[in-house]
């Protein structure tokens, strides 16, 4: 069963950053998208962004764009989110979940969209 792992959450201070991966050991080639969510305390999931496997081409919330960074590793299974620029409002759980298939033309922001999620790991940003 196909399970991604994320590593590289924390604690940093509001304006840090810190690089998340998420790794889908069970994947070889780059038929899929990988999506990044998270749930902070008392509210509902959100999308972060998602990015194509292939093409790496990438698509972010208004809430991250221009401060949170999704691409892929020199490894087809790895995929990062690089957060900069960091909010005490960021702090959450952040997941990341894969879906097979070719997304040339757009990764699904969706969550319904995605069938394997990884266990989320916590982010905390404070001073």
């Amino acid at each position: 069963q196909l399970r991604p792992v994320e590593n590289g959450g924390g604690l940093v201070q509001p304006g840090g950053s810190l690089r998340l991966s998420c790794v889908a050991s069970e994947i070889t080639d780059g038929y899929y998208a990988v999506g990044w969510f998270r749930q902070a305390p008392g509210k509902e999931r959100e999308g972060v962004g998602c990015v194509d496997m292939g093409t790496t081409r990438s698509r972010y919330t208004n809430a991250v764009d221009g401060r949170f960074t999704i691409s892929r590793g020199s490894a087809t299974n790895t995929a990062f989110l690089q957060m900069d620029g960091l909010k005490p409002e960021d702090t959450a759980v952040y997941y990341c979940a894969v879906v097979r298939g070719n997304y040339m033309y757009g990764c699904p922001m969706g969550a319904v969209a995605y069938h394997s999620w990884g266990q989320g790991t916590q982010v905390t940003v404070s001073s």
